[in-house]
């Protein structure tokens, strides 16, 4: 448990939520209808701890200093907090890993703040009344810097025992090519993992493997649209480990729909084409799964961490 100074109680309209990622930090102020009403980001302090609190805190305080009040905190985050020891664990912002966020975010505001992943918090926005609304279980994908899952169920973050459910970006590419193994070596220390060949950075990665170029995946969906073959292969591989990765998916957890989000659910042939690769590896006679792209975009995130703390809610 953190020893942090009591705040006043407080009640407001107001949520903030901030979404803590590898590249930016970004924040929300949400009113009580889940609304965006403003939002500001900052670029994510490279591999330094003390300056990413910093950071969040001063884009906390700016959105406050706007809206005319404090408000309740709410973080995404890429990784979770430990329900063991309260650091946080398994984010690809590495140096986020065995400290206590919560904590020394707490102790800096002088109040409480709720962490959750940041595809848990991506999951929440798009199940409560993004894309999936009105669907029972709803997995939600992040792609981007790397590669996240979350599961929202009626509504509320399946969170888990370990706090890691929905992670499907550590497991190994499912029934891998011979070329494809033992597959890139991945910051977690092992090989092959999904991240690797699905995040952002992966996806060029092949690319440059495969043709000698440094292409971003925006450069790669664009080539492949106009008809360049080389980038056209890279994104049909890409398709097909997609669909490899969101079948193992669909067979552990059978969601009602899986909702794509980080920069690379901009690429619109993957709601065409995945599904129909994925129903090879299914173990099923048909797939009703619906894969969505998320209806609030790049705000879900900070959305979805605003969401942790319900509305008029004293975050004392």
């Amino acid at each position: 448990m953190s020893s942090i100074p009591k705040a006043e109680a407080m009640t407001t309209n107001f949520r903030i939520g901030i979404d803590s990622g590898g590249s930016k930090i970004e924040g929300a102020a949400v009113d009580g209808m889940g609304a965006v009403r403003m939002r500001r980001r900052v670029p994510t302090p490279a591999g330094d701890y003390q300056s990413t609190i910093a950071a969040i805190v001063a884009l906390i305080k700016e959105l406050e200093q706007e809206i005319g009040s404090p408000a309740s905190v709410g973080i995404g985050m890429p990784g979770a907090v430990s329900p063991a020891t309260g650091l946080v664990k398994n984010a690809n912002s590495t140096c986020l890993n065995g400290r206590p966020l919560q904590r020394d975010l707490e102790t800096a505001l002088a109040r409480p703040v709720r962490l959750a992943n940041d595809a848990n918090c991506f999951a929440l926005s798009e199940a409560t009344d993004g894309a999936a609304t009105g669907f029972r279980t709803v997995f939600g994908v992040i792609l981007g810097t790397g590669v996240g899952g979350g599961i929202a169920v009626d509504r509320q973050i399946l969170v888990g025992a370990n706090a890691i459910a929905g992670e499907w970006g550590h497991n190994p590419l499912p029934w891998p090519l011979p070329e494809e193994l033992p597959g890139p070596a991945c910051y977690c220390g092992r090989s092959g993992c999904i991240e690797t060949f699905l995040s952002g950075p992966g996806m060029a990665a092949d690319h440059r493997r495969h043709n000698g170029q440094d292409l971003d995946p925006v450069r790669i969906a664009d080539g492949a649209e106009s008809g360049a073959a080389d980038c056209g292969a890279t994104l049909a591989r890409y398709i097909d480990r997609l669909a490899r990765g969101l079948a193992m998916v669909i067979n552990l957890i059978d969601p009602d729909a899986i909702v794509l989000g980080g920069g690379l659910s901009q690429i619109g042939a993957l709601y065409r084409a995945v599904p129909q690769h994925w129903s090879r590896y299914v173990f099923s006679d048909r797939v009703d799964t619906r894969l969505l792209a998320p209806r609030h975009g790049d705000a879900s995130g900070v959305r979805g961490a605003a969401w942790l703390w319900p509305p008029q809610t004293s975050a004392s």
